[in-house]
């Protein structure tokens, strides 16, 4: 079983419209979409959820009213603005404190000042996972709640449920749609996969996160190739990104021409392999079989064995 993982330095670079066309052409695998800060593989995907689980990343603090004497202590000590005072129903009684869940960090401090102990730290639901059925076959994915945090545990979960359905349907791939950017849900998804295939466009804000995920993925000792997607809009900051990616020893997999097919497929809720046979089509099968001979070349002992080494990002 290998695991291929499609990442970008920054948004919009078109990974996850190259994540469904190549969903398109891989055979037996498990889709996984782990920007579970702003999920869309989804939208291409359509799935049909097959199981639904609540993910708890962590805890939120919660006042007893039938304990709290009004005292005011844990609002001078919130640095989160956290707690707020609220109007009591009852006319003989003082106002009442209120935890906002949406600003609480879950630190802690206002249990350990609370003088009457009326104040607990619960455990909080972040977001949720899915398994679905998709047309492309199962896909693992999830989303996190607004302002929620534990990105990086929540992708954790969502790769280990995705091998093990991979390995309970004898799937020969695991695709990952990965985050952009360098932070904790991109580490968590890098972590012990197989080979990584980065998606960047001609910008000097692409180039320079380019960079940036480049050295991510050396950190890692992960073998990596490069696609330069709507190459041909800025034909001298691309060859910039391939000499640096060369200079790194990045393979260069693949260059796709700006093509306003993936757009009208999109609206359509399709892949450009599904809607179009044209020279973008094509030069994504011919970037499919690079990658697969990649992936042939991998030694299966050395991947996926630092996955339950993330946990706590």
């Amino acid at each position: 079983m290998k695991e291929l993982v499609i990442l970008s330095g920054k948004g919009g670079t078109g990974k996850t419209s190259l994540v469904g066309a190549l969903a398109t052409l891989a055979g037996s695998k498990v889709l996984v979409d782990c920007d579970v800060d702003a999920a869309n593989l989804y939208l291409i995907a359509d799935p049909g959820i097959r199981e639904s689980h609540t993910f708890i990343g962590g805890q939120k603090a919660e006042i007893d009213q039938q304990l709290c004497a009004y005292c005011g202590e844990c609002l001078d000590y919130c640095r989160f603005e956290a707690i707020v005072s609220v109007a009591s129903d009852a006319p003989d009684r003082e106002p009442q404190f209120e935890i906002d869940r949406l600003n609480c960090e879950g630190c802690g401090v206002c249990t350990y000042f609370c003088p009457e102990n009326a104040i607990n730290m619960k455990p909080a639901e972040s977001g949720k996972w899915y398994v679905s059925d998709t047309r492309f076959g199962p896909m693992v994915h999830g989303q996190l709640g607004p302002g929620e945090g534990n990105s990086g545990k929540l992708v954790t979960v969502l790769r280990k449920k995705a091998r093990d359905e991979a390995e309970s349907l004898k799937c020969d791939l695991i695709l990952v749609d990965g985050p952009p950017g360098i932070g904790c849900p991109a580490i968590a998804t890098l972590t012990g996969a197989g080979y990584v295939l980065l998606v960047t466009e001609p910008s000097l804000s692409a180039f320079h996160d380019f960079k940036r995920v480049a050295q991510l993925v050396r950190h890692f000792k992960i073998p990596a190739g490069l696609c330069v997607n709507k190459y041909d809009i800025n034909r001298s900051i691309s060859g910039k990104i391939e000499k640096n990616a060369e200079e790194n020893g990045i393979d260069i997999l693949g260059r796709l021409k700006y093509d306003v097919d993936f757009t009208r497929a999109q609206v359509l809720g399709k892949t450009i392999m599904e809607y179009s046979t044209g020279e973008t089509a094509n030069d994504i099968r011919s970037l499919w079989k690079k990658l697969q001979k990649r992936l042939q070349s991998i030694d299966e002992t050395g991947t996926n064995t630092n996955i339950a080494n993330i946990q706590g990002l």
